[in-house]
Order: C-alpha cells, then sequence, then structure tokens
C-alpha cells in the first residue's frame, strides 16, 4: 500500500513539473564578461537537479568510502558476538545432554567474546571435572580467578567439584573464602556439610545439619542419620578421655539425647570409660522416651556393685520394664546377670531360664547359657554348670 501511494505522488509531481514547465515562460541569464549565456527557467532547473544530483552521490560516496572500515569492524564484531553466544548455547546444552567433550570444545569457541568467558569458563571446567581431567578443570577456573563479577559462581563450583571429588580440603578453602563474603546461601551449606563429612569435622556436621534443618533443606531423615554418624564419631574419638567425653555428651541438646541409637553409643562410651554411673542414667533417661534392648546390653555392663544402692535401683528399674516387656528375653537376661551380681540366686536362675526359653537370637542364647554356668558354678553344681558350659559352645551363629 505504501509503495502504490508513492508511486502516485511521483506521478501527480511529474505531471505538476510537466504543466508548470509547459506555461513557464521564463530565462536565466548568466554573464561573465565576456561571455553571457542565455537559457530557459526550465532547463536550468534540469541543470540544477542533475548538479545536485551529482554532488550528492560524490558526497555520499565519500561519506559511505569513510565510514566503511567502522561498518566491516561492527560486522565483524557483530559476527563474532553471534558466533561465541552461539557456541556458549551448544556449550551449555550439551554440558546438560552429558556431551563433556563437545561442551569443552564449545566452551573454548565461546571464549571469543570477553562477556562470556567467564561462563564459558565454567561450563569448560564442569565439563572437564567429568572426563576427570583436572589439570584442565583447574585452569579453566585460574583463567577468571581476577573476575570479581563471577567469583561467587567460581567459588560454588570449585565447591561442588572438589566434593564430588573428595577433596575436603580444598572445597572447605573454598567455602571459608565463601563465608568471608557473606556468602551463606543453602547451596553453598549443603556443600559444606558433605566436605565436612568427608573431613570428618563432625563437630561442625552437627552445626550445619541443625542450620538446614531450621531452614527445611534437608530431608528429616537424612539430618537424623548425619546426626547419629557425627555423635558416633565424636563419642567414639573422645572415648579414652573421662573429661572429654563428659564435654562431648554436654554439648549435645536434651532432644538428641533421647535419641535410642545415640544414647546406645553414648552408654556404650561411657561404660568401656569406666563412668557407669553416668551410662546407666543414659540408658534409663533413653528407655524412658523409646525402647531399644541394644540399650540393655550396656545396663548390664554398668551394673553397681554388690550391695550397692545402685545395682537394687537397676534391679527395681528391669522388674517395672519387664511388667510392660513381657517375654523380652534380653531384658530376662538384663534382669538375671543383675541379680547375680546382687547374690540373688534364686531370682538370677529364674530370670535367666526364662531367656533362655524365650531367647531366638544366637547371642542371647550364648550370653544365657554362659550366665547360668557361671551361677552354677558359684552354687558348686558342677553338672549342671558343665552341660550350661557344652550348650553355650554348641551355639553357631
Amino acid at each position: 500500500m505504501r509503495i502504490f501511494i508513492r508511486i502516485l505522488i511521483l506521478f501527480a509531481l511529474a505531471v505538476g513539473i510537466a504543466i508548470g514547465g509547459r506555461f513557464n515562460a521564463g530565462n536565466v541569464v548568466l554573464f561573465y564578461p565576456p561571455t553571457r549565456i542565455d537559457v530557459s527557467l526550465n532547463f536550468f532547473l534540469l541543470i540544477l537537479a542533475a548538479v545536485f544530483f551529482v554532488v550528492y552521490v560524490i558526497v555520499r560516496t565519500i561519506v559511505v568510502t569513510t565510514e566503511m572500515p567502522k561498518k566491516v569492524a561492527e560486522y565483524r564484531q557483530s559476527k563474532r558476538e553471534r558466533e561465541s553466544n552461539r557456541a556458549l548455547r551448544d556449550a551449555l546444552k550439551a554440558l546438560f545432554e552429558g556431551r563433556f567433550g563437545h561442551a569443552e570444545k564449545s566452551a573454548v569457541k565461546a571464549l571469543d567474546l570477553p562477556e562470556n568467558k567467564a561462563l564459558a569458563s565454567l561450563v569448560g571446567a564442569k565439563a572437564a571435572h567429568h572426563m576427570s581431567q583436572f589439570e584442565r578443570r583447574n585452569a579453566w577456573f585460574a583463567g577468571i580467578e581476577d573476575d570479581a563479577a563471577y567469583k561467587t559462581a567460581r567459588l560454588v563450583t570449585m565447591t561442588e567439584l572438589y566434593v564430588d571429588e573428595h577433596k575436603a580440603e580444598q572445597a572447605l578453602d573454598a567455602v571459608k573464602e565463601l563465608n568471608a563474603r557473606g556468602k551463606r546461601h543453602i547451596q553453598v551449606l549443603r556443600w559444606a556439610l558433605k566436605a565436612n563429612q568427608q573431613a570428618k569435622n563432625w563437630s561442625e556436621v552437627v552445626k550445619l545439619v541443625r542450620t538446614l534443618e531450621k531452614n527445611h533443606a534437608i530431608h528429616p531423615a537424612l539430618a537424623g542419620r548425619l546426626r547419629e554418624m557425627a555423635y558416633e564419631a565424636l563419642l567414639k574419638e573422645n572415648g579414652h578421655d573421662a573429661e572429654s567425653l563428659r564435654r562431648i555428651w554436654s554439648e549435645v541438646p536434651t532432644t538428641e539425647r533421647k535419641n535410642r541409637y545415640i544414647a546406645v553409643i553414648a552408654a556404650t562410651a561411657f561404660t568401656q570409660c569406666q563412668l557407669l554411673e553416668e551410662a546407666r542414667n543414659i540408658v534409663e533417661r533413653a528407655l524412658a522416651e523409646e525402647w531399644d534392648n541394644r540399650l540393655l546390653r550396656s545396663y548390664r555392663e554398668a551394673a553397681g556393685s554388690e550391695g550397692s544402692a545402685a545395682l537394687r535401683s537397676q534391679i527395681e528399674y528391669c522388674e517395672d520394664w519387664l511388667k510392660k516387656q513381657v517375654r523380652n528375653a534380653e531384658l530376662e537376661l538384663t534382669l538375671g546377670v543383675l541379680c547375680f551380681h546382687q547374690k540373688l540366686w534364686g531370682k538370677a536362675q529364674v530370670h535367666l531360664e526364662d531367656a533362655l526359653n524365650h531367647a531366638q537370637e544366637t547371642r542371647i542364647l550364648r550370653e544365657v547359657n554362659l550366665s547360668l554356668a557361671q551361677l552354677h558354678d558359684k552354687l558348686g553344681q558342677t553338672a549342671e554348670a558343665t552341660k550350661y558350659y557344652r550348650q553355650c559352645a554348641l551355639v553357631v551363629d
């Protein structure tokens, strides 16, 4: 439609000029002594238009020629940008598709554009890492070490890749630098948790698990398992020293002390360190919260001395528990052993025989037979003792 209107305007202009020229009788005199030239006004206007056209063409040619290098440079830059951006898109696509070799090659092409250098380097580093080319990966990181705009992205990526390589120290160095920059977002905390787990920094693992739990950034089951692993390691590492063991246990929150798995580990550690009273308290509090037969073994091993108030209290606790845990072989074994220590021979024999009747695990069968043999030895019943020693020896896993 526009072209039609323009053509119509040109025709109208041509008709107007033709009509105007037909009725125009004017002359133009060009006088330069001694020369004089007379031309019609129409011809003069035609010559003037032609001169203007020629001058315009010459000036335009000069301008275009002058601007040509700039336009060529702009074209080349535009082409370089298009090719670099295309290479960066190809690198990202190949990285997510798992074609790491192609991703790294495309990342190299994307480096032609300075604006794409940092992002292309991160893609190249990830691709090289997944191909186990760790030296090349480090070279990619080194190339953007001075880029302040992408420093956080570089450090987070380094943390992730070092954790994947099980290089906990390097990962923690990157985390430390991120923390110094005030960057503690959820993903950084997750990688820090894995790095500290690999480095066996269990105290830090406990802190990070709590932080992630507060932010609902970790599954409760995983958080519970990591907490159990951390406390198990801490208690075992410090189990040789009473003060260290007490200090570690004092740092465990009250709610977590009731966890039966943690309580089992703690009771075992306190028993091995001969802190028997603390071990008994741990078992009694944990069983009041949730029953777990594994705690009873530590309870037996932490038995008070003969005639002590502690031993009598243990027997009373076991008798109360037995009212709720009927036919529990582990509990009956524990009560029998405690009565044995208290020299309540009759009660000890009754509970041990009940445990023998109800036992299903070979470990319990072996312990019950051994305890009955020792009991009959104390009573001077050699034949009975021999029988139970023999049965104990015959129990196989």
